[in-house]
């Protein structure tokens, strides 16, 4: 057996099935990949793009794609050359021939059976060949085998570095595939004394002792006794105990006994995988998202060991939020009393931030305590963003983008929204530095016209005074004003209250202007303003580039967006909070912020200010692709329709906020920029779902629109059982304020995406008790439909 996991950067690897490597080879993201692959190689090919450029692109196209890992499976899953079990296959891998095909029909087409030859393709390049074979009798390792074949096929060239065992192979579309023989690819080819030996000669890990030692007892009984010590058996053949993996201080079998009282008692045939899903899902908040932990220590109540495996890896790989309410109160019972007790107007937790972060935001929340670093991180984007003027960035959509990031930051009374002013301060010295310089000269100018006589000619405002800087306060004319004077720039505001915003509310039929701008002020190419006959009236048509960051509580936030919560502004604002701090709690201390800041800080703003044009950045581009399908994914299981709509323009944010990274450190990806920027991603969803979603879906079935679902992030599909009917669906749906009409769509939806299939109502695994008529009003359907759900 061989090894698959997500991708190259991937540490979990799982034992490879032949659903899983098809499931993998006809997924979106492998086809979109190489697609973009062979694309660029043609616009390099054709001049338009450089051999730098094409790599760069190809490395980051290669990094989504899933991999094999051919010569080996790896004890405890975590692919390492220390821990490998070998296959019996080994990897050829040919470089830069201009015909793959050529090659595999001249040299190696028929003579499969006499080389041991399993699996044959193109690689993601297209200008190479991989031949996976089975090792000749009598070699020692890969390396070896190896050299056998290219003497066999008579190639000398090939890559010599592909000899380690845990060397990861690309996955390629069908259509990449010139030969595979699935019986042998997936053959067992290892001796149990071998592996029993590797598995000797593997150092002593505890935890990973722990770990098997449940896995055995899981294996004696099917229903584990959650409130048993583990037992386990030494060299001697005597038994002694040993503690149980613990969170806390407790162990995780008690908090997961809890955990299934609370949530309905302990699965039955029949809905194991989707308890078990949930289960696994709830405790990667609190196993730090290890999988070869979760599958020590979850029950498996009679399912094998790669089906374990498949649930727990589909449940690790999603998008994190905030710890599950069910997971808090299992732990709060089973022993920690303390453990997040919020109340129930406080809401959950948000996303936590990660540990390394990218170099600038480092900086930039130094000096900030622990509990404002969140805010600090996000509230930074829109006066960095502010620092570059005729730049632009391709989005997913072919459609370009400037740098239009605005924040708003809801926190409670008290909470500390002031922690964002000092870095925004020393963000934006050097544009109010020359704000300064420019609104002395406009003075002095104003002062020269109007000590003219009515009769003068009078000197035109000088086109070079710049005022990006704009009060809170300014009038709806006054800001067209300076939108003008300072294209192509960006204007900013930074406003201590949202209700500053209403400044530009306009009046008459231009009431409610602010929110107008809002909007525009996100999207490219936007023209806007007011025309006037009076020679004395200011007319104006810009294009409103207006960053901004502005504070408010919880309340007043919600109030305040109230009436525009389904026409544009949220979607398009970057929302960010503060955790309310337990009573009583220490006062957070700041760091000095001194020239050594400012020095630091001073290479990433010229950077930004030297910037211009259309700038690519491969990396952000790719993980807008990823994250972009990510998010559909989340809405087809959740059908949710108001989490989908806020994700589109989310991802934008995301995207821009990478690509300002990007800029600031000149022009170079940095390895924490993914993480950091999933998370900004998941933390402004959680705050739009968290301080809007309801409101959202109430506003729009009171327009009429029945196709909302409830508030999102969960997955519906996890709350239907392993077999199900159309009626099932159908009721599930309405006990989420969803429609009867949308039941077909969403489940042709989950067959195409192989989530779900389709089954005879004489399926052995259907009873005759579910048998009914459709609940459907359509008419369309006489007798019941059932489904059976697949692995995700």
């Amino acid at each position: 057996m061989f090894g698959i996991a997500k991708n190259i950067r991937s540490k979990i690897v799982a034992t490879c099935t032949p659903d899983l490597l098809w499931e993998a080879i006809d997924s979106s993201v492998v086809s979109s990949a190489c697609a973009h692959i062979e694309d660029a190689l043609e616009k390099y090919k054709r001049g338009e793009m450089s051999a730098d450029d094409y790599e760069t692109f190809k490395a980051q196209q290669k990094r989504l794609l899933p991999v094999i890992t051919p010569h080996a499976t790896f004890i405890n899953n975590r692919r390492s050359n220390k821990g490998a079990v070998p296959s019996g296959l080994s990897m050829f891998d040919i470089d830069h021939i201009p015909d793959p095909e050529g090659f595999y029909k001249q040299r190696v087409c028929g003579r499969e059976k006499e080389l041991g030859i399993v699996f044959v393709h193109k690689t993601p390049s297209t200008e190479g060949l991989r031949i996976i074979f089975i090792e000749p009798a009598g070699v020692k390792d890969p390396g070896e085998a190896q050299k056998w074949l290219g003497r066999m096929l008579g190639q000398n060239a090939y890559d010599i570095s592909t000899k380690d065992l845990a060397r990861c192979s690309f996955l390629v579309p069908r259509s990449y595939i010139y030969f595979i023989n699935a019986e042998e690819l997936f053959k067992e080819r290892m001796a149990v004394c071998e592996q029993a030996q590797q598995k000797q000669e593997e150092p002593v890990d505890e935890q990973k002792e722990k770990s098997e030692t449940k896995n055995q007892q899981n294996e004696q009984d099917n229903k584990q006794d959650t409130e048993s010590e583990t037992q386990t058996q030494d060299n001697s053949g005597q038994s002694e105990q040993q503690a149980e993996p613990e969170f806390r201080g407790i162990p995780y079998s008690r908090i997961i006994a809890e955990w299934f009282r609370i949530t309905g008692g302990e699965p039955v045939k029949g809905e194991r995988n989707t308890r078990l899903h949930r289960l696994a899902a709830h405790l990667r908040y609190i196993t730090d998202n290890d999988e070869a932990l979760m599958f020590g220590i979850m029950p498996r109540y009679g399912l094998g060991e790669e089906e374990m495996k498949a649930i727990i890896h589909s449940a690790a790989t999603a998008h994190f939020y905030s710890t599950p309410k069910e997971m808090k109160q299992a732990i709060r019972n089973a022993g920690d009393k303390s453990y997040d007790i919020l109340d129930e107007e406080e809401g959950y937790l948000p996303p936590e931030m990660p540990h390394k972060l990218p170099p600038l935001i480092e900086l930039l929340t130094s000096r900030t305590p622990d509990i404002y670093k969140p805010a600090v991180a996000h509230a930074v984007f829109p006066p960095l963003a502010v620092h570059l003027c005729n730049v632009s960035f391709n989005y997913i959509d072919n459609v370009a983008h400037e740098a239009t990031l605005m924040n708003v930051l809801m926190a409670g009374t008290g909470a500390g929204k002031d922690c964002v002013t000092q870095p925004i301060n020393h963000i934006m010295a050097d544009i109010r530095l020359r704000d300064a310089r420019n609104m002395e000269r406009e003075r002095k100018w104003r002062d020269e016209q109007g000590a003219k006589g009515a009769n003068k000619d009078k000197a035109q405002r000088p086109s070079d005074i710049i005022i990006q800087e704009i009060d809170p306060d300014i009038t709806y004319p006054a800001y067209f004003m300076r939108q003008e004077d300072a294209a192509p720039y960006f204007l900013y505001s930074k406003l201590n209250e949202i209700e500053q915003f209403d400044a530009l509310r306009g009046n008459g039929r231009n009431g409610g202007s602010q929110f107008t701008i809002m909007c525009l002020s996100f999207d490219p190419g936007n023209t806007y303003g007011q025309v006037r006959m009076g020679l004395q009236s200011k007319t104006a048509r810009v294009c409103v580039r207006f960053n901004w960051n502005a504070c408010t509580t919880i309340i007043k936030g919600k109030r305040y967006f109230n009436k525009v919560l389904t026409s544009g502004p949220i979607s398009r604002i970057n929302f960010s909070t503060i955790p309310e701090r337990e009573i009583g709690a220490p006062m957070p201390v700041y760091g000095k912020y001194d020239d050594n800041f400012d020095m630091q800080l001073k290479p990433y703003i010229d950077n930004l200010n030297n910037a211009t044009g259309l700038i690519d950045c491969p990396e952000a581009y790719a993980l807008a692709l990823k994250l972009n399908e990510e998010l559909a994914e989340q809405s087809r299981l959740s059908q949710s329709r108001t989490f989908e709509n806020l994700s589109f323009r989310a991802n934008v944010i995301a995207y821009l906020k990478a690509c300002v990274l990007y800029v600031s450190n000149g022009r170079r990806w940095d390895d924490s920029f993914e993480e950091f920027i999933r998370w900004s991603l998941d933390y402004d969803l959680w705050c739009k779902m968290e301080f809007f979603g309801e409101a959202i879906e109430q506003a729009n079935k009171d327009d009429g629109s029945k196709e909302y679902g409830h508030i999102g992030k969960r997955n519906l599909l996890g709350e239907l059982k392993d077999v199900f009917t159309l009626s099932d669906a159908v009721k599930l749906r309405r006990s989420k304020g969803m429609e009867d009409r949308g039941t077909m769509g969403m489940i042709r939806t989950w067959v195409k995406r192989n989530l779900i299939e389709r089954i005879e109502n004489n399926d052995t695994n259907v009873t005759n008790s579910n048998y009914g008529i459709s609940t459907l009003t359509s008419g369309n359907y006489k007798k019941e439909q059932y489904y059976r759900k697949l692995l995700m």
